[in-house]
């Protein structure tokens, strides 16, 4: 929540918080988004102007990951909260509220996730890299392990898995955890001065000199990062679609297509209508990059259309 003196300066707020949001999914979570100004009906209640982040998931559902406020200055009035101002008047603030909650943890699963457990993007991940030592009984392989360990550390968060599992095992856990890359080592690895790097996200394996273990390893995790935001990215684009009547619009979302941009009026009752016609889609947000023109009609009344629209079905 901030305060301000002037409502552009709580508009340039909420607007700088609403792009921090989304830098933050698209540079660190690498989740794709579409972003804009909720309507007047999905905003929230008494404020001037909602502004969304909108992910969608694997199952082209969409989810709200983070919403920016302008309150403007009515509940200052309402609640009595001024400041007194350079001409030594007391004059109500105009306020901001802005935030991301646990629900971005459902959009890193469920939009990265695959069918043997998290994939998380190497910028979070609590561990980057998990050391499997194989055969590691034998003389050397343990303490070949920690080396690479320790060589690592200062640059990149890594365990070993010294554990007595068998490799398979430890393979399966450290995909299920989501771990982006593993290091496997055994004795013919040492013979040869050489590690096999493992994605999470594709499951390569790279044969990588022990020589160059450090700076590979970083290219690697600089690589999954890119590519997984380019995979979902790639489904996202592929998962909006136009839709010009509410037949045309019924049909893409029973193919599942995500996100449908739609011509609307403007109108709260056609929202309604149009909820209930689709089995649930709703307004996600205003589509700022296509703008109406005269004659333009509303998907669902045929009136002049006032916006261009995501309409989603979502969580």
């Amino acid at each position: 929540h901030t305060f301000h003196a002037t409502a552009e300066e709580a508009k340039e707020r909420t607007e700088q918080m609403l792009n921090v949001y989304a830098d933050f999914c698209e540079q660190v979570l690498a989740i794709p988004l579409v972003k804009g100004r909720k309507t007047e009906k999905e905003k929230f209640a008494g404020a001037e102007a909602t502004y969304t982040i909108e992910a969608l998931m694997h199952d082209c559902k969409a989810l709200q990951s983070g919403t920016s406020h302008n309150f403007g200055n009515g509940f200052a009035k309402a609640f009595g909260i001024e400041y007194t101002n350079k001409e030594n008047k007391l004059s109500p603030v105009y306020e901001t509220s802005w935030g991301m909650s646990t629900r971005i943890i459902g959009a890193i699963i469920m939009v990265h996730g695959d069918d043997s457990g998290l994939v998380l993007p190497p910028r979070i991940a609590p561990v980057q890299t998990m050391i499997i030592p194989i055969q590691q009984k034998k003389d050397g392989v343990l303490d070949k392990a920690f080396e690479i360990r320790d060589t690592l550390k200062s640059n990149f968060s890594v365990k070993v898995d010294d554990s007595d599992k068998s490799p398979g095992w430890k393979f399966s856990e450290q995909e299920i955890q989501g771990i982006p890359t593993r290091i496997e080592i055994g004795p013919k690895d040492i013979e040869q001065n050489q590690v096999v790097v493992v994605r999470r996200d594709t499951r390569e394996k790279i044969v990588v000199s022990l020589d160059e273990i450090e700076t590979k390893l970083g290219e690697i995790l600089e690589t999954i990062q890119k590519d997984m935001y380019d995979r979902a990215k790639a489904f996202l684009d592929s998962h909006i679609d136009f839709a010009e009547t509410m037949d045309e619009m019924n049909e893409k979302f029973n193919t599942k297509r995500g996100f449908i941009k739609a011509k609307w009026c403007g109108s709260a009752e056609c929202e309604d209508e149009i909820k209930a016609a689709t089995g649930g889609a709703t307004t996600r947000c205003i589509c700022k990059e296509d703008q109406v023109k005269d004659g333009d009609t509303c998907i669902f009344c045929g009136k002049q259309a006032k916006h261009v629209v995501y309409f989603g079905k979502a969580y």
